[in-house]
């Protein structure tokens, strides 16, 4: 789900820093969020709230349709929640992927990774008048971070770095893109078991376990609010069942309109998106012949390691949740023998054998970077 602090001190690609230029807003404009929109998950249900963007609302002394459909909808699911029949976890987590792509929404969450500090994170969605769709994720501690996707433009705001802009349909955030607007695509990988109906932070909720279908990655818990099908909360688990992380959702609210702070968004002074570049990569001489169900290579490169100025063949592999990382060089030229290391919830293994040394790094259990590390083939051998 993130990237490996460790990776940083190994491995370093790409243009210079420049010091940051501008800001779309204030830190106390990104930082506020409207009072009377947010609906705090430990309030229990939902009080209507005529003035609100809470998740029911009635006009005092009579009952009034919603003019907007997927208010409606989010009001008969409601209504009905006490009622409704069991679905199944691909049923629920279509619904999650309904609210994410068509309602307006603002929510605050917190991620906590064992043996850190918690996090506290912005989240806002909103579909404009003009058919155009925003996106904001705000740090929102510190001096903050941070992101903003008009349509397929995502672009970023941190302290100290130039702003910039990529073309992307999602913002990378704690939470897995994949996971949230394309679940059909981890069917392969994991398996989504429904366990049934639960409580989290006073609400109805309906929870689904995702398994690795082949026992060499992380499992997940996911909890989905059952009036609205938004996420509540999302847990990592290592193999024995311990946690390595938590998404925690203290606060959300599901509104028929944007929120004001998208109307303040100039898409003009906006960076404008990176030209990627298009330079041929040098032909790898080494392959990796075994992957978890489902993984697959996204990309592949060569890069300069920023200690030694020495080039090493990259490649990513992914399965929509986990991304792999694994980098290799001649043994001549290899730093140090075997290094295993578990920093946060990655695993960082390095081996070396007569030949080549090999470095992985993810979010996977040590034994799983291992079988990958040994896989490792010349590329002349893979292809006869």
């Amino acid at each position: 789900m993130r990237c490996s602090s460790i990776l940083a001190l190994f491995f370093i690609s790409g243009a210079a820093i420049q010091p940051l230029a501008a800001q779309t807003t204030s830190p106390s404009e990104e930082a506020k969020a409207p009072s009377g929109a947010v609906q705090n998950v430990n309030d229990g249900d939902v009080k209507p709230d005529a003035n609100s963007g809470s998740l029911t609302k009635a006009d005092q002394g009579e009952s009034a349709e919603p003019e907007d459909p997927i208010q409606a909808q989010i009001e008969q699911n409601a209504a009905s929640s006490s009622t409704r029949q069991p679905q199944s976890a691909n049923q629920w987590l279509a619904e999650l992927q309904n609210i994410i792509t068509n309602a307006n929404f603002q929510v605050s969450f917190v991620q906590t990774i064992t043996g850190k500090e918690t996090v506290p994170y912005l989240w806002r969605h909103g579909i404009m008048e003009d058919g155009s769709e925003l996106e904001q994720l705000n740090l929102q501690n510190g001096p903050g971070r941070e992101l903003i996707r008009v349509n397929d433009v995502v672009s970023v705001f941190e302290p100290d770095v130039q702003p910039y802009s990529l073309r992307s349909k999602h913002i990378n955030g704690p939470i897995p893109s994949a996971l949230l607007y394309h679940p059909e695509q981890l069917a392969e990988a994991y398996e989504f078991v429904a366990v049934g109906r639960a409580r989290v932070a006073g609400r109805s909720a309906q929870q689904i376990r995702i398994v690795s279908r082949d026992n060499t990655r992380f499992g997940y818990q996911l909890w989905l609010d059952e009036s609205s099908g938004m996420l509540l909360k999302l847990n990592m688990l290592d193999l024995q069942g311990a946690l390595l992380e938590q998404i925690q959702v203290t606060a959300f609210a599901i509104s028929a309109e944007p929120a004001e702070y998208f109307s303040r968004i100039n898409s003009a002074s906006l960076p404008a998106p990176m030209a990627l570049s298009n330079t041929p990569n040098r032909a790898h001489k080494w392959d990796v012949t075994y992957l978890p169900a489902g993984m697959r290579e996204i990309k592949q490169d060569t890069r300069r390691l920023a200690l030694t100025g020495q080039i090493v063949e990259y490649k990513l592999f992914s399965d929509g949740l986990v991304d792999v990382s694994v980098y290799v060089q001649p043994a001549e030229d290899a730093l140090g023998e075997t290094l295993a290391l578990r920093n946060e919830v990655s695993t960082f293994l390095t081996l070396t054998d007569g030949k080549a040394q090999v470095t992985v790094v993810g979010e996977i259990p040590l034994q799983t970077a291992n079988a990958i590390a040994t896989s490792l083939r010349p590329v002349s051998s893979v292809n006869e």
